[in-house]
């Protein structure tokens, strides 16, 4: 069962340790790319303040963007600010959202995020989690996918894994660090096409297509070509 309270504050320790090392950054580096094609870290920053105001929309029953455009528009917008208006923004959204999942609310109620997806309000402040953790690696400020929490590593596998399920695009495979196992892709009439064999956090980068996948072993044939998040 989805612990909602205790990703709550999962996220508030990953802002924490996001905040503390975009502290380090000065003005110029804002500037400069991030890991995201086309984003500078000021992209990413603003972009994780708008998120955090977008899951309070989400948790009070309203659109999660008014439109993908205002979404890129305000990504936009907000990108060039200095280092402290960046980080205050993150920190007073984040703020914003604590405190919407700190109100009493029926946490078994399904609401309605982006492009028509919907998902269970419980699993929202995990999808936070997703979003404050990866964006944290996409910074390229030292902190990489192997400095992940295991349990974030674990459960973001399983999070993709089950997104791809059934995509008719990938083949059925099979996912493991040695020790578990996933399964996604196309339904499998017995076993698997192929299996794909690596290190967790290099599993998690390869499948949030942060990573080639190069450090992963393949067999059954070619790794599979996943489609975008």
């Amino acid at each position: 069962m989805i612990d909602h309270v205790r990703d709550l504050a999962s996220v508030r320790d990953a802002t924490e340790r996001l905040l503390t090392a975009a502290a380090t950054l000065d003005n110029a580096s804002l500037s400069e790319p991030s890991r995201l094609p086309g984003w500078s870290r000021g992209h990413v920053l603003a972009h994780l303040a708008r998120n955090a105001d977008a899951l309070v929309n989400v948790l009070e029953g309203r659109p999660m963007y008014a439109s993908g455009d205002a979404r890129d528009t305000d990504i936009e917008r907000d990108a060039p600010r200095p280092l402290d208006v960046q980080l205050a923004d993150v920190r007073e959204s984040a703020a914003r959202f604590q405190e919407t999942g700190a109100a009493p609310a029926d946490w078994s109620r399904t609401v309605e995020l982006r492009n028509g997806v919907t998902d269970s309000a419980a699993r929202v402040p995990f999808r936070r989690w997703i979003e404050v953790e990866l964006h944290h690696v996409d910074l390229g400020i030292g902190y990489e996918l192997e400095d992940l929490p295991e349990e974030f590593v674990e459960r973001e596998i399983e999070f993709l894994t089950d997104r791809f399920a059934g995509h008719p695009d990938v083949p059925p495979t099979r996912i493991t660090d040695g020790t578990r196992a996933w399964s996604t892709g196309r339904d499998a009439e017995g076993a698997p096409e192929v299996t794909v064999t690596g290190p967790a956090p290099a599993l998690l980068g390869w499948l949030a297509g942060r990573r080639d996948g190069a450090a992963l072993t393949v067999d059954g044939g070619l790794l599979p070509a996943l489609p975008p998040l």
